[in-house]
């Protein structure tokens, strides 16, 4: 298969992509109009970026494109339904980068309760000050919310644990009893409810239609004064000048990893109004960028790949349907031997119905196997009693799903 790597990725993913016998493409640079043009010259099977947006364009421009696979956690810079609509599959690399970024996240907090970056300013310029940094509160004994309770935010979980915080979550699929049986952490109903208990808050949400701007104003009203707040997930789940209000009216202080309209070069020039306020702590979308992390990611790239060319499956694929459309299922036992399936899927064809899903196993020996076809359609039996005439055909039963 020839690969197209459209991002940097660890050398160890590239070296066992070149050792499976696939030609590569390393082009990490591009993006926009110029991965248009890679794309339609190169003509890969799959493609392979970490932060390079891919676009309706994109996606036309190579006929033998199969399979896109994002050597992250997230993809929402990836036009994930139009994939879906060309019949390209999309996977992600997710959980290989979650002990990085609770580091970061820890980090963030520690710098903002310490002040450090602040205090390494001062001191580099020759100011001493130890007046005003020495007012921290502290962490053992505080309470933190956890907001999003996947890989990361578990990983966060552990390591407030160990900082001797006391925690406190929500998340879509917790419940109660889980949280407070089975982690030992305080169960909240909501996002406001974790803001509104929480001396520190930190989002780990996934960025969908659903969490675009999860902390709004009310959210952050519901924060008391001068609590810490940390995104490391997505720009799109805080509320930018909702965050600036608190920063300015509650003294709260934030440290993010993403911002709004920050850049997707990895060395560019940069601007954002938040970018010089007192209460507030930028880093440059690093969550994800440590050794381990990137190696751990490009070889979970590497494995997705590895799969799909030996199996046809593809690991963690994000846009196959959960549920069909299927009304019903067919079973049919029959000969292994050329062309009784194709006769049984015209039958089909003629029927109008429409396969949603199907395998066909072979039996020990290889003289006999059995297909499972979901369809919707106009059911008739009469279709099932043809299917039913072929000398070929053992047995066939049509179920209601």
């Amino acid at each position: 298969m020839t690969i197209l790597v459209a991002d940097n990725i660890a050398e160890v993913g590239v070296e066992a992509l070149e050792q499976e016998g696939h030609t590569l493409v390393e082009s990490p640079d591009v993006s926009g109009e110029a991965l248009v043009d890679a794309l339609r010259t190169e003509e890969p099977d799959v493609l392979i970026v970490r932060s390079t947006k891919i676009t309706p364009e994109a996606l036309d421009a190579s006929p033998s494109l199969a399979l896109i696979v994002r050597a992250g956690a997230g993809y929402d810079t990836i036009d994930v339904q139009g994939a879906a609509n060309r019949g390209i599959f999309v996977a992600n690399c997710p959980g290989k980068n979650s002990v990085a970024v609770a580091e970061l996240t820890m980090g963030l907090i520690l710098s903002l309760d310490r002040r450090i970056p602040d205090n390494v300013v001062d001191a580099r310029a020759g100011q001493w000050n130890k007046k005003e940094y020495a007012q921290a509160a502290g962490l053992k004994g505080r309470t933190m919310g956890i907001i999003g309770l996947g890989n990361i935010g578990t990983e966060v979980m552990k390591r407030a644990r160990a900082f001797d915080l006391n925690v406190i979550a929500w998340s879509r699929s917790l419940t109660p009893e889980v949280a407070e049986e089975a982690m030992g952490i305080g169960y909240r109903e909501g996002p406001k409810a974790v803001a509104r208990d929480a001396d520190i808050v930190s989002l780990h949400v996934a960025s969908t239609p659903e969490t675009e701007n999860l902390a709004d104003r009310s959210f952050f009203e519901a924060l008391p004064e001068k609590a810490l707040f940390v995104n490391t997930t997505r720009a799109a789940v805080v509320d930018e000048e909702a965050l600036a209000w608190a920063l300015d009216e509650k003294d709260i202080r934030a440290g993010i990893d993403v911002m709004e309209g920050e850049p997707s070069a990895k060395q560019a020039d940069f601007e954002h109004p938040l970018a010089d306020h007192p209460n507030l702590y930028m880093s440059h979308h690093i969550g994800a960028s440590t050794q381990q992390a990137q190696d751990a990611t490009a070889m979970e790239a590497a494995r997705v790949v590895r799969t799909f060319d030996t199996e046809g499956d593809v690991p963690n694929c994000v846009n196959l349907a959960e549920q069909t459309q299927a009304t019903h299922q067919i079973t049919v036992r029959h000969r292994d031997q050329v062309g009784v399936l194709a006769g049984v899927l015209d039958e089909m064809r003629r029927a109008n119905w429409n396969i949603q899903e199907m395998s066909n196993r072979i039996f020990e020996g290889s003289q006999a196997a059995v297909a499972s076809i979901r369809f919707s359609g106009p059911f008739t039996q009469d279709v099932v009693e043809r299917i039913d005439e072929s000398d070929d055909v053992f047995a066939v039963s049509v179920n209601e799903i």
